[in-house]
Parts: C-alpha cells; structure tokens; sequence
C-alpha cells in the first residue's frame, strides 16, 4: 500500500512539473493574452516596412473572441470568430478576408506554444497544414507567425511574421 501511495504522489508531481514546463492544457482561457488593442507591424518581405492594427474583443457573452484585421496601406481586411468548446476541449476559429480567402482552423498547443492550424491536406506526396503561431507572449506584446509545411509538420516554412505592440490607453 505505501508503494501505491508513493507511486502516485511521484505520478502527480511529474504531471504537475510536465505541465508547469510545457504549458497549460486548453481551456476557455488559452487565447485571452490576445484580447486588446494592437499596432502591428511586419517586413513586406522587400526589406520595406508595414503597418497595420488588430482589435480583438470578447463577444456574444464573451464566450467568442473576435478579431478585426487592418492593414490601412493595402486596404487587406480580415476578420475571425474562435470559440472554445468545452464538451470536445477545442478551440476552433474561422477566418475570412477581403480577398475572398476563408480559413478553417483548429486550437492547440504544440510544444508549448499556442497556435491555430488546419486540418492536413493531401495533394499528391505532399501534405499541407497551415497554421499561426502564437509567442513570446508578453501582457504588452507578441509574436505571431504564419507558417506552412509540405511535409504534414515535419519541416515548418514562416511565411509572415508579424510583431504586436498593444496600444496604450
């Protein structure tokens, strides 16, 4: 019996350093950092700079969090709705744009990181997620990434970086 006890006092304090090191488990909270008022700016990919603003708010009950997207320079507007769902423990967000584009993600944490990602998509050899990765998470900053792999996540390729400052009241 005390070899029980033992053993199971060991098991929860493994579990409980595991999570305390590799982030937290999904719930209704994971993507509250991003909630706020945000200027943003990124690299055009020409050495050139661009800037834009991201407004995320709680909404319907502020069980919804949804984004407004604005780079005033391009005229490129986007917006999402993400949603946790606690009876499956998984947030899910839509996308749509001003250019016809429509994204479908799923919620994680991978490696201790939160992201978004699609589902994989099979074309020929190659597998194809995109995603957004959500870091260096500050309550006044963050990194987001849009990234792609061919290879159903083996090898990841940025593809946007943009950097989050949140606005001062």
């Amino acid at each position: 019996m005390k070899n029980n006890v033992l053993f199971l006092v060991i098991l929860m304090f493994n579990l409980c350093s595991f999570f305390a090191l590799h982030g937290q488990e999904l719930n209704a909270n994971t993507f509250d950092f991003w909630v706020g008022e945000w200027q943003l700016s990124w690299d055009k990919g020409d050495g050139t700079k661009a800037n834009g603003t991201n407004t995320i708010v709680r909404v319907l009950d502020q069980k919804v969090i949804q984004e407004n997207f604005n780079d005033p320079v391009s005229g490129f507007k986007g917006m999402s709705l993400s949603v946790y769902n606690a009876k499956t423990n998984t947030w899910h967000q839509a996308w749509a744009d001003n250019n016809g584009g429509y994204y479908d993600f799923i919620g994680a944490i991978d490696n201790g990181q939160k992201v978004f990602k699609t589902k994989p998509i099979q074309q020929g050899e190659k597998t194809i997620i995109q995603r957004m990765v959500f870091k260096d998470i500050t309550k006044d900053s963050l990194i987001w990434d849009w990234e792609s792999t061919l290879d159903g996540g083996e090898h990841w390729k940025l593809l946007w970086r943009i950097s989050y400052r949140r606005k001062k009241p």
